[in-house]
């Protein structure tokens, strides 16, 4: 920026000379400029030093990961050559002690074997299993399923008497696992029976050194190769009906069961069995099966996906299978499963287009079972201090209540508001008689029914007696009732307001209310008539059909208007 004396030294005075606005403008402008610069700077530079910091933290967690990762590799690396070591040593101690078992077998089938009839569950699995007759025994375990949790205790030690457990377990499910190949499917669902024996063949299987166990099941080469072929032909026949997905949660069940049972589990299929695993979590076996299979690296993985389904129950048990729970506390994912619960029933409550109330029992059934699932797990997982089940269980208690007094409310509307049963005979309000219960009740009364009966005429004393001809009963003297023959009756129009059909219900009046009661005589105006007389004649003339109107006036021929009100008995 130019001197201010510049100008006078070039005028050669000494009087300095004085600065203008412009210059000054120019050098707060200058200035303002260069403090913009300083700040954009700072900002770039504190941009930078989070961007590095960032990226060094990221670095460093993930270097703790890895080697994290790196220990655990290492860790089960080693517990893996240790049992590789200790099976290589324990394989001659191994084959011996199974020479043996099949050596105490052939003795035990020589000397007593077992009665083919036998009373009890355990002999008798124990006689086909001595046999080998792996349909009669597949049958045997199909016809129980009520005594499922027999036959899981008492299948190991009998498989243990089989002289090739693998071979006996294939053919005794290869009628309905990996496909159904029975002509007659009926009962149509066996699966369940599978996975029965499958599991069952586990501690069968197993070595009989008890430092190994399950983890090394003695399974031959060929029985071993034909358990890989049954395991493909399952994926194929899964394919071709759309996928796992789609498959019966049982079916799914057996095929995971069966690849851990013989041990084919392969690694390019763990997407497969990580599929199977998440689309039914909701089966106990599933998180033990997930391990068998080799997804324990991927249970953490597993444990979010089910929490972001919703599935907050299963996670719980995955994470307490797997040893996460510390990572997946169970508190907080039991009260998130209950607060979910609880939104989906309000939503379908509200979203129920019916008021028959049958969309509220259901969303009461749904929180009744959320309720009793969680307090399931509290008790199973003893996490009572942390959880307590007073508030649950009360919770359970008013939805049960609530669930009872629908009941009785819903019941009491269907019997219009009354206790009293619907076929209950209750007298008329407006002094009628009370119908007759039952005519087998009654004796010398061959003319009562349960049935409406047709129209009864009763009008005062002046006039004669007229009662229709399908109900008239006419008595001789000698005591005899004659009932005159069914006819037909003809509607005709009629002028009267009185005249309407038969079965309105004088009791409880529920008459239509446009037409009007019928008005009934009081008892001592009505003459009585004893059962032993006889009738005279009546003044009314019948056609010989009943169908002759010929006078102009409907349903009589004597040109005599009718002088009586209608009444309705039954």
């Amino acid at each position: 920026m130019a001197s201010p004396e510049a100008p006078a030294a070039a005028n050669g005075d000494g009087a300095a000379s004085p600065v203008s606005g412009e210059a000054v403008s120019a050098g707060f402008a200058e200035l303002e400029r260069q403090q913009q610069l300083l700040a954009s700077c700072t900002r770039l530079y504190q941009q930078l030093s989070d961007h590095f910091d960032t990226l060094e933290r990221g670095l460093a967690s993930r270097s703790d990961a890895i080697r994290h990762k790196r220990r655990a590799v290492e860790a089960r690396t080693g517990r893996a050559l240790d049992s590789l070591r200790r099976r290589e040593l324990t394989i001659d101690g191994s084959v011996s002690r199974a020479l043996e078992q099949l050596d105490s077998l052939a003795g035990s089938g020589e000397g007593s074997s077992v009665a083919e009839d036998a009373a009890g569950l355990a002999d008798s699995l124990r006689a086909l299993c001595a046999k080998m007759d792996s349909a009669a025994f597949f049958g045997f375990v199909a016809a129980r399923r009520k005594e499922a949790d027999a036959l899981r205790a008492e299948m190991p030690p009998a498989l243990r008497c089989c002289v090739d457990p693998a071979k006996f377990v294939m053919d005794a499910v290869a009628d309905v696992f990996p496909v159904d190949r029975r002509e007659m499917k009926n009962p149509a669902d066996l699966a369940w029976a599978c996975v029965l024996i499958l599991e069952a063949a586990v501690p069968a299987l197993a070595d009989p050194d008890p430092e190994i166990g399950a983890a090394r099941p003695l399974v031959p080469r060929a029985a071993r190769e034909r358990a890989r072929g049954m395991a493909r032909e399952w994926k194929e026949a899964v394919e071709l009906k759309g996928g796992v997905e789609g498959a019966k949660p049982p079916d799914a069940h057996a095929f995971l069961q069966h690849v851990a049972t013989f041990a084919v589990a392969e690694r390019e299929d763990r997407p497969l069995y990580r599929r199977i695993v998440v689309s039914f979590s909701w089966r106990r076996q599933m998180p033990r099966l997930a391990l068998a299979l080799g997804l324990d690296e991927e249970m953490a993985d597993i444990i979010e996906e089910l929490i972001g389904k919703g599935q907050q129950l299963d996670a719980v048990n995955f994470a307490y299978e797997a040893g996460l729970e510390e990572k997946f506390p169970p508190v907080p994912l039991l009260k998130s499963y209950l607060e979910d619960s609880k939104k989906a029933s309000s939503n379908v409550s509200d979203n129920s287009s019916t008021s028959s109330g049958q969309s509220g029992s259901n969303t009461n059934k749904k929180e009744q079972s959320a309720l009793r699932a969680v307090i399931k797990c509290i008790e199973d997982r003893k996490l009572e201090s942390e959880f307590p089940l007073e508030d649950l269980q009360k919770q359970l208690e008013d939805l049960e209540k609530a669930k009872t007094e629908k009941k009785k409310a819903s019941s009491s509307a269907s019997s219009g508001g009354t206790s009293e049963p619907a076929n209950k005979r209750i007298r008329a309000s407006n002094g009628g008689p009370m119908p007759p219960a039952k005519a087998g009740r009654l004796t010398n009364n061959t003319s009562v029914s349960s049935f409406p009966l047709a129209t009864a005429f009763v009008h005062s004393p002046s006039h004669t007696s007229y009662v229709s001809p399908s109900q008239t009963s006419y008595a001789s003297p000698s005591q005899t009732s004659y009932a005159s023959p069914p006819h037909t009756s003809y509607a005709t129009p009629s002028s009267y307001p009185y005249d309407r059909p038969a079965a309105h219900g004088l009791y409880c009046n529920r008459s239509p209310p446009a037409i009007r009661e019928p008005y009934v005589y009081p008892a001592n105006e009505v003459p009585s008539v004893g059962f032993g007389m006889s009738y005279s004649s009546p003044p009314i003339t019948y056609p010989a059909a009943y169908g002759g109107y010929s006078n102009g006036l409907p349903a009589y021929n004597n040109g005599m208007a009718p002088a009586f009100h209608q009444a309705y008995y039954r």
